[in-house]
């Protein structure tokens, strides 16, 4: 049967804490955010396990309220310039089962008033990481092409360079003149997809963000292959 996980209220209560981000007022709504946001994120982490199997068993949906796949809504502001204590969306991450953090590769879900999007990819990888993907870019455009710009991938996913942040040049032991130059100088290897919040608050969202996260597994493939792990 159909659920809706995620209602308007999610998007209520993020408006408000954008405009209350301090901690008199969290304490005041943390039950509010228990009951609208964290306990039915937690429940579509649980269900999602499920449809994440079918598309690789080394992902991981994890309920647990700390160290899972559900982000802490606390912002780390040791060396932020904002000091506001409090994230202003839900990140949702399913994180292959070898990574450690959010620099493995993974499947993801935002949610924030005007901006909701889906992820695919790697973060910021460690340098290593980052070479050994160029590396694999590099050798085999091909593979590249039909993992991250075929019909089936482009159709729902977009890889923005100025999103992956980027080298201010090809790395000189790769090839200036291979046919995705731009790409062999990303620093982050990320795909996305913009939501809308009806998607989000639909039923059955999660047939839909499973779907989605299909169609984007021939690049994460890619890029577990680069680094020698399993899909």
């Amino acid at each position: 049967m159909a659920k809706r996980y995620f209602t308007r209220g999610v998007f209520d209560f993020l408006n408000e804490l954008e405009s209350n981000n301090e901690k008199a007022w969290w304490e005041d709504n943390k039950d509010r955010y228990i009951n609208v946001i964290r306990e039915p994120a937690l429940e579509f982490i649980n269900d999602f396990e499920a449809r994440l199997k079918t598309i690789s068993p080394h992902f991981v949906a994890d309920s647990r309220t700390v160290g899972g796949s559900l982000m802490r809504p606390y912002r780390d502001v040791r060396f932020s310039k904002d000091k506001t204590p409090y994230k202003t969306n839900v990140g949702i991450q399913f994180r292959h089962e070898q990574g450690k953090d959010i620099h493995a590769p993974g499947f993801y879900l935002h949610i924030e008033p005007r901006s909701c999007f889906a992820g695919v990819g790697l973060w910021r990888p460690e340098a290593p990481v980052a070479r050994a993907i160029r590396q694999a870019i590099h050798d085999d455009p091909t593979g590249w092409r039909r993992s991250s710009k075929g019909k089936g991938f482009a159709s729902t996913w977009s890889i923005a360079p100025e999103e992956n942040d980027m080298l201010k040049r090809v790395p000189k032991e790769l090839d200036d003149g291979h046919p995705y130059p731009d790409d062999l100088r990303m620093k982050s290897f990320i795909a996305g997809s913009k939501l809308s919040q009806a998607q989000v608050t639909a039923t059955a969202f999660d047939a839909e963000l499973a779907s989605m996260f299909t169609k984007g597994s021939g690049f994460t493939r890619f890029l577990c292959d680069a680094i020698e792990i399993p899909f």
